[in-house]
Protein backbone atom coordinates (compact mmCIF):
# COMPACT_ATOMS: atom_id res chain seq x y z
CA UNK A 1 0.00 0.00 0.00
CA UNK A 2 1.85 3.29 -0.53
CA UNK A 3 1.71 6.27 1.46
CA UNK A 4 4.31 7.17 3.97
CA UNK A 5 5.82 5.12 6.10
CA UNK A 6 5.34 4.75 9.97
CA UNK A 7 8.24 4.20 12.46
CA UNK A 8 7.45 1.70 15.47
CA UNK A 9 9.84 1.21 18.04
CA UNK A 10 9.83 -1.92 20.10
CA UNK A 11 12.49 -1.41 23.46
CA UNK A 12 12.18 -4.45 26.12
CA UNK A 13 13.13 -2.63 29.62
CA UNK A 14 16.55 -3.00 30.54
CA UNK A 15 17.79 -5.68 33.05
CA UNK A 16 15.55 -6.26 36.23
CA UNK A 17 16.70 -7.50 39.72
CA UNK A 18 14.29 -10.50 39.12
CA UNK A 19 15.77 -10.76 35.44
CA UNK A 20 19.23 -10.97 37.18
CA UNK A 21 18.31 -13.70 39.58
CA UNK A 22 16.61 -15.70 36.81
CA UNK A 23 12.91 -15.33 38.98
CA UNK A 24 9.96 -15.45 36.78
CA UNK A 25 8.47 -11.79 37.19
CA UNK A 26 5.52 -11.38 35.61
CA UNK A 27 3.42 -8.52 37.50
CA UNK A 28 5.86 -8.34 40.05
CA UNK A 29 6.71 -4.64 40.26
CA UNK A 30 10.56 -5.10 40.54
CA UNK A 31 13.37 -2.53 39.94
CA UNK A 32 15.79 -2.08 37.37
CA UNK A 33 19.52 -2.84 38.28
CA UNK A 34 22.58 -0.82 37.53
CA UNK A 35 23.08 -2.66 34.24
CA UNK A 36 19.51 -1.76 32.89
CA UNK A 37 19.77 2.15 33.45
CA UNK A 38 22.98 1.98 31.36
CA UNK A 39 21.01 -0.81 28.80
CA UNK A 40 18.03 2.17 28.66
CA UNK A 41 20.62 5.26 28.59
CA UNK A 42 22.29 3.12 25.60
CA UNK A 43 18.99 2.83 24.16
CA UNK A 44 18.40 6.27 23.82
CA UNK A 45 21.91 7.05 22.25
CA UNK A 46 20.19 4.55 20.17
CA UNK A 47 17.28 6.52 19.06
CA UNK A 48 19.52 9.44 19.04
CA UNK A 49 22.22 8.46 16.93
CA UNK A 50 19.53 6.99 14.13
CA UNK A 51 18.02 9.91 13.76
CA UNK A 52 14.54 8.40 15.40
CA UNK A 53 12.87 11.00 17.31
CA UNK A 54 9.85 9.50 18.95
CA UNK A 55 6.41 11.46 18.78
CA UNK A 56 4.43 9.98 21.54
CA UNK A 57 5.74 6.78 23.51
CA UNK A 58 3.03 4.26 25.43
CA UNK A 59 4.47 1.89 28.44
CA UNK A 60 3.35 -0.48 30.96
CA UNK A 61 2.39 0.81 34.46
CA UNK A 62 5.35 -1.57 36.03
CA UNK A 63 8.40 0.68 37.09
CA UNK A 64 11.08 -1.48 35.09
CA UNK A 65 9.27 -0.14 31.87
CA UNK A 66 8.80 3.32 33.24
CA UNK A 67 12.18 3.99 34.64
CA UNK A 68 13.72 2.59 31.17
CA UNK A 69 11.31 5.22 28.94
CA UNK A 70 12.65 7.53 31.45
CA UNK A 71 15.94 7.00 30.94
CA UNK A 72 15.54 7.34 27.09
CA UNK A 73 13.76 10.26 27.18
CA UNK A 74 16.38 11.92 29.32
CA UNK A 75 18.88 10.96 26.42
CA UNK A 76 16.64 12.67 23.91
CA UNK A 77 16.38 15.50 25.57
CA UNK A 78 11.95 14.69 25.13
CA UNK A 79 11.37 15.30 28.88
CA UNK A 80 7.67 16.58 27.81
CA UNK A 81 7.10 13.82 25.41
CA UNK A 82 3.15 12.68 25.80
CA UNK A 83 3.24 8.98 27.46
CA UNK A 84 0.42 6.85 27.35
CA UNK A 85 0.29 3.83 30.62
CA UNK A 86 -1.28 0.95 29.67
CA UNK A 87 -2.03 -2.13 31.91
CA UNK A 88 -2.32 -4.11 28.72
CA UNK A 89 1.30 -3.53 28.32
CA UNK A 90 2.08 -5.67 31.44
CA UNK A 91 4.13 -8.76 31.24
CA UNK A 92 2.59 -12.08 30.71
CA UNK A 93 1.34 -13.11 34.39
CA UNK A 94 3.33 -16.01 35.39
CA UNK A 95 0.29 -17.02 37.70
CA UNK A 96 2.19 -19.59 41.00
CA UNK A 97 5.57 -19.29 38.97
CA UNK A 98 5.79 -15.66 39.92
CA UNK A 99 8.27 -14.97 41.85
CA UNK A 100 10.34 -18.43 41.92
CA UNK A 101 13.58 -19.12 39.89
CA UNK A 102 14.02 -21.17 36.80
CA UNK A 103 16.00 -23.71 38.91
CA UNK A 104 13.58 -24.00 41.82
CA UNK A 105 10.49 -24.15 39.15
CA UNK A 106 12.52 -27.38 37.36
CA UNK A 107 12.73 -28.66 41.01
CA UNK A 108 8.58 -29.10 41.90
CA UNK A 109 7.40 -29.37 38.59
CA UNK A 110 10.19 -30.96 36.34
CA UNK A 111 12.73 -29.79 33.75
CA UNK A 112 9.71 -30.69 30.70
CA UNK A 113 6.93 -28.84 32.44
CA UNK A 114 8.92 -25.36 33.27
CA UNK A 115 10.19 -25.31 29.26
CA UNK A 116 6.77 -25.70 28.07
CA UNK A 117 5.22 -23.07 30.80
CA UNK A 118 8.31 -20.86 29.87
CA UNK A 119 8.14 -21.33 25.81
CA UNK A 120 4.72 -22.66 24.71
CA UNK A 121 2.43 -20.34 22.85
CA UNK A 122 -0.94 -21.66 24.58
CA UNK A 123 -0.30 -23.63 27.69
CA UNK A 124 -0.53 -20.77 30.84
CA UNK A 125 1.30 -21.78 34.24
CA UNK A 126 -1.15 -22.58 37.40
CA UNK A 127 -3.46 -19.66 38.24
CA UNK A 128 -3.31 -17.57 41.87
CA UNK A 129 -6.15 -17.98 43.63
CA UNK A 130 -8.05 -14.82 44.29
CA UNK A 131 -7.22 -14.28 47.44
CA UNK A 132 -3.15 -14.82 46.53
CA UNK A 133 -1.52 -11.24 47.16
CA UNK A 134 0.02 -12.28 43.56
CA UNK A 135 -3.15 -11.08 42.21
CA UNK A 136 -3.21 -7.57 40.50
CA UNK A 137 -7.21 -7.44 42.46
CA UNK A 138 -4.47 -6.56 45.41
CA UNK A 139 -3.21 -3.46 43.65
CA UNK A 140 -4.71 -0.34 43.54
CA UNK A 141 -3.16 1.07 39.69
CA UNK A 142 -5.81 -1.45 38.52
CA UNK A 143 -8.81 -1.13 40.36
CA UNK A 144 -10.54 0.21 37.57
CA UNK A 145 -10.23 -2.95 35.88
CA UNK A 146 -13.07 -5.38 36.57
CA UNK A 147 -11.62 -8.45 39.05
CA UNK A 148 -12.44 -11.19 35.86
CA UNK A 149 -10.45 -9.61 33.46
CA UNK A 150 -7.57 -9.19 35.50
CA UNK A 151 -5.24 -12.45 34.63
CA UNK A 152 -4.24 -14.92 37.29
CA UNK A 153 -2.05 -16.83 34.98
CA UNK A 154 -1.33 -16.39 31.04
CA UNK A 155 -0.18 -18.11 28.14
CA UNK A 156 1.34 -15.94 25.18
CA UNK A 157 -2.04 -15.99 23.56
CA UNK A 158 -3.52 -14.92 26.59
CA UNK A 159 -1.23 -12.25 26.35
CA UNK A 160 -1.47 -11.35 22.90
CA UNK A 161 -5.29 -10.89 23.82
CA UNK A 162 -5.03 -8.14 25.39
CA UNK A 163 -1.59 -6.72 23.92
CA UNK A 164 -3.34 -6.67 20.39
CA UNK A 165 -6.80 -4.73 21.33
CA UNK A 166 -4.96 -1.94 22.87
CA UNK A 167 -2.05 -1.38 19.50
CA UNK A 168 -5.40 -1.14 17.67
CA UNK A 169 -7.25 0.87 19.82
CA UNK A 170 -4.38 3.45 21.28
CA UNK A 171 -0.92 2.73 18.80
CA UNK A 172 -2.21 2.43 15.49
CA UNK A 173 -3.85 5.93 15.69
CA UNK A 174 -0.40 7.22 16.86
CA UNK A 175 1.75 6.07 14.18
CA UNK A 176 0.25 8.40 11.75
CA UNK A 177 2.16 11.41 13.15
CA UNK A 178 5.35 9.86 13.31
CA UNK A 179 7.33 7.63 15.21
CA UNK A 180 6.00 5.98 18.32
CA UNK A 181 8.01 4.18 20.96
CA UNK A 182 6.52 1.46 22.79
CA UNK A 183 8.59 0.22 26.07
CA UNK A 184 7.20 -3.14 27.25
CA UNK A 185 8.51 -6.56 28.44
CA UNK A 186 9.43 -9.86 26.52
CA UNK A 187 5.92 -11.85 26.12
CA UNK A 188 3.88 -8.57 25.87
CA UNK A 189 6.53 -7.65 22.92
CA UNK A 190 6.50 -10.74 21.71
CA UNK A 191 2.61 -10.70 21.16
CA UNK A 192 3.45 -7.92 18.90
CA UNK A 193 5.97 -9.12 16.85
CA UNK A 194 3.85 -11.99 16.28
CA UNK A 195 1.25 -9.94 15.20
CA UNK A 196 2.89 -7.46 12.97
CA UNK A 197 5.38 -9.94 11.34
CA UNK A 198 1.70 -12.74 10.63
CA UNK A 199 4.11 -15.15 13.23
CA UNK A 200 2.84 -18.76 13.56
CA UNK A 201 2.43 -20.12 17.14
CA UNK A 202 5.27 -22.77 16.52
CA UNK A 203 7.97 -19.91 15.10
CA UNK A 204 7.00 -17.12 17.94
CA UNK A 205 8.98 -19.80 20.62
CA UNK A 206 12.12 -19.51 18.67
CA UNK A 207 12.06 -15.77 18.56
CA UNK A 208 13.60 -13.72 21.78
CA UNK A 209 13.66 -10.38 22.41
CA UNK A 210 16.88 -8.96 24.40
CA UNK A 211 16.50 -6.38 27.43
CA UNK A 212 17.54 -2.75 26.43
CA UNK A 213 17.73 -3.02 22.80
CA UNK A 214 15.60 -1.17 20.65
CA UNK A 215 13.46 -3.05 17.74
CA UNK A 216 12.60 -0.51 15.06
CA UNK A 217 9.92 -1.46 12.55
CA UNK A 218 9.40 0.34 9.09
CA UNK A 219 5.75 0.00 8.22
CA UNK A 220 3.42 0.94 5.40
CA UNK A 221 0.17 2.78 5.83
CA UNK A 222 -1.20 -0.71 6.00
CA UNK A 223 0.68 -1.76 8.73
CA UNK A 224 2.49 -3.80 6.49
CA UNK A 225 6.27 -3.67 7.79
CA UNK A 226 8.70 -2.85 5.35
CA UNK A 227 11.95 -3.90 7.33
CA UNK A 228 12.36 -4.23 10.50
CA UNK A 229 16.11 -3.92 12.58
CA UNK A 230 17.80 -3.92 15.78
CA UNK A 231 19.93 -0.66 16.91
CA UNK A 232 22.66 -2.47 18.33
CA UNK A 233 25.83 -4.05 16.65
CA UNK A 234 25.95 -7.76 16.11
CA UNK A 235 28.03 -8.89 19.31
CA UNK A 236 25.61 -6.78 21.59
CA UNK A 237 22.58 -8.48 19.79
CA UNK A 238 24.02 -11.98 19.96
CA UNK A 239 24.42 -11.52 23.99
CA UNK A 240 21.40 -10.05 24.04
CA UNK A 241 19.55 -12.86 22.63
CA UNK A 242 21.69 -15.43 24.70
CA UNK A 243 20.40 -13.85 27.70
CA UNK A 244 16.67 -13.84 26.78
CA UNK A 245 17.22 -17.29 25.90
CA UNK A 246 18.44 -18.55 29.30
CA UNK A 247 15.97 -16.40 31.14
CA UNK A 248 12.34 -17.37 32.25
Amino acid sequence: MSGPERILVLLRHGESVWNRQNRFTGWADVPLTNTGHEQARRSGDALREAGIVPVVAHTSVLQRAIHTLEEVLGRLDLPDLPIRYAWELNERHYGRLQGKNKAETEREFGPDRTLAWRRSYADPPPPVDLDDRRHPRFDERYAEVPVDVLPRGESLRDTAERVIPYWERRIVPDLAAGPVLVVAHGNSLRSLVMHLEGIGPAEIQQRNIPTGIPLVYRLDAGLGVLGQRYLAGEEELADGIAKAIQRP
